[in-house]
């Protein structure tokens, strides 16, 4: 019975996969279907059941956000001992466990502050005067050619075949030269990069059989959500912690590979029954999220690409997505925040209102249009929730609470600590007053999460774990977002803006590859909406003359016959 609670409120398809608990099995699960529900049942029923031993199940994920969301959700079904981890934080710890019995002393320090500060040195002391957009640039080809698997010899190879671009402002051999001096420089720091730990750990398990022996014995399931986002570093590394086992189950939808950038490469999903002979595979395609005309759009967004699933709606009552045009993205930027300050006064809520766009150039304008009419906003990705002052002394002061017996009703409690931070039951005026005033209140709504009866003890724990994995509470303001940062999320209402030619896709993607990597971030943004899809784009101003989007037809939009001027 306690193994039955586990399947509760799972659709067929849900249940299905849910119940099959031994591997190998692939998920195509489209957006909004349900995955991470899903997967984190079927990890509870494997537990309850007994078929898995918790502290032997290995979750995986891209992102510390989703670990965390998904630790949640282990420990609300009662799969206490269950890991959730993204790829990099599980390579480090076993990293730094066996680093010493291999070698001798700490594993090398992880480089910090990222790569640019480096680079910026090493491009100084060649002379190359590289602006910051160049040098991140820089970084990112180091990434890609790091998961990608390549050496740097290899890695020459294709960028002097027309492969690869070196960034502005160099040329091929001055970036093989720069990524030669990066090299060194970290062996001389003994430093290593994020990329370095994925690699040093796969090298470690692959040439290490007393190593590999206790990693598999450690850890013998394995679940990876996002299996379309794996590079073929990470692929090598999951490899290595299977070893001759099969028992993996992934889950993934092609549609959404918005990485391909960065090393993603979506044919490992695609193609895992190659890989796996006699792999079990399962199809999510009943969409709870999105309403059916929002759905209709995505799929003809996508059709005929490959692995692309057709969704379909399960919710009742729809608004047709709407497109509109405008001269400039000033224009734009105030329509939109009118039509949100609207929405809101409506009875929208602001934490259900999102604003999306292709680079994050194009959120200035949007954020001053929405503070001038007095609408909080907050800048997805900006800065992580429990890194913010206030919240860190908020958390500091309930944990000390917590030492004290306190028999006060939990909200009590909490609201005369946020008080002593500075919380009122009134937002003040001024916008950054106002983005603390938002972080300590998100804290206190979280009370309403939980049973009356709970104690300051419990919260203070639940603080405490949802700051250790980042698993951030909703602030009321509307959220501002690329859409890159945007996968995983929701709102009621989406706000999609600069869907114009080169913007969305992009300038500078010129090949079929581009192009499709462009309609699947489109794909990503328009499946982010719950009930309301508005969709805008401008020509650029008076010096441009920008086309709408190829990507509102293909979505069986109507474009407008002329535009807003």
């Amino acid at each position: 019975m306690v193994a039955e609670r586990a399947l509760e409120g799972l659709d067929p398809d849900q249940r299905q996969i849910a119940e099959c608990l031994r591997g190998p099995v692939s998920v195509l699960a489209g957006a909004g279907t349900g995955k991470t529900r899903t997967i984190t049942h079927r990890i509870a029923h494997g537990v309850s059941s007994g078929v898995y031993a918790p502290e032997r199940v290995l979750a995986v994920t891209f992102t510390r956000k989703a670990a965390g969301e998904m630790q949640a959700r282990l420990r609300g079904l009662g799969a206490e001992g269950v890991r959730a981890q993204t790829f990099h934080s599980a390579a480090l710890a076993q990293l730094g466990y066996f680093w010493p019995q291999l070698v001798g002393g700490p594993a090398p320090q992880l480089l910090g502050g990222g790569k640019i500060p480096t680079l910026a040195q090493l491009a100084d002391a060649l002379d190359l005067g590289l602006s910051k957009e160049a040098l991140r640039d820089v970084a990112s080809e180091i990434e890609w050619r790091k998961v990608s698997m390549l050496s740097i010899e290899d890695y020459s190879v294709r960028l002097h075949a027309g492969e690869r671009t070196a960034p502005n402002g160099l040329d091929a051999q001055q970036l093989i030269r720069l990524q030669e001096n990066y090299a060194l420089r970290l062996e001389e720091r003994r430093q290593i990069d994020f990329e370095d730990v994925l690699i040093l750990t796969t090298g470690m398990i692959e040439s290490e059989p007393r190593v590999a022996v206790q990693v598999r014995e450690r850890f013998r399931f394995f679940t990876v959500d996002e299996y379309q986002d794996v590079s073929p570093l990470q692929h090598a590394l999951l490899r290595a912690w299977l070893g001759d086992r099969d028992d993996v189950c992934v889950v993934g939808d092609a549609s959404q590979t918005i990485y391909g950038f960065a090393g993603a490469d979506n044919a490992y999903l695609l193609r895992f029954d190659e890989e796996h002979p006699g792999a079990r595979q399962f199809r999510l395609e009943r969409n709870y999220r999105s309403s059916g005309s929002i759905v209709r759009a995505a799929n003809r967004l996508m059709r005929d690409q490959p692995g692309a699933l057709t969704l379909h709606s399960a919710k009742t009552g729809e608004s047709e997505p709407a497109f509109e045009w405008f001269r400039s993205e000033r224009e734009e930027a105030e329509a939109v925040a009118a039509s949100i300050r609207e929405s809101i006064d409506a009875g929208t809520p602001a934490a259900e209102i999102a604003v999306l766009y292709r680079a994050n150039a194009q959120s200035a304008e949007i954020e001053a249009a929405l503070n001038g009419l007095g609408v909080d906003t907050t800048v997805h990705g900006a800065q992580r929730f429990f890194d913010r002052a206030e919240v860190r002394q908020a958390v500091m002061l309930v944990r000390g609470q917590a030492k004290v017996a306190d028999d006060r009703p939990l909200f009590q409690i909490v609201s005369d600590l946020l008080r002593a931070v500075g919380w009122g039951t009134a937002p003040p005026e001024g916008a950054a007053a106002r983005e603390r005033w938002q972080s300590l209140n998100a804290i206190l709504a979280l009370v309403d999460e939980f049973p009356p009866k709970t104690t300051i003890q419990e919260f203070s724990e639940e603080l405490l774990a949802r700051s250790r994995v980042n698993h951030e509470p909703a602030l009321e303001a509307v959220t501002l977002s690329a859409i890159h940062a945007a996968k995983g999320l929701e709102w009621s209402l989406v706000h999609l803006i600069g869907m114009s030619e080169g913007l969305l896709p992009i300038v500078y993607a010129e090949d079929a590859r581009a192009i499709d990597e462009e309609r699947r971030l489109a794909y990503v943004a328009l499946t982010r909406a719950r009930d309301v899809l508005r969709i805008s784009g401008t020509a650029g101003g008076a010096r441009a003359d920008r086309a709408p989007s190829r990507f509102v037809a293909e979505a069986g939009l109507p474009l407008p016959r002329s535009g807003r001027h």
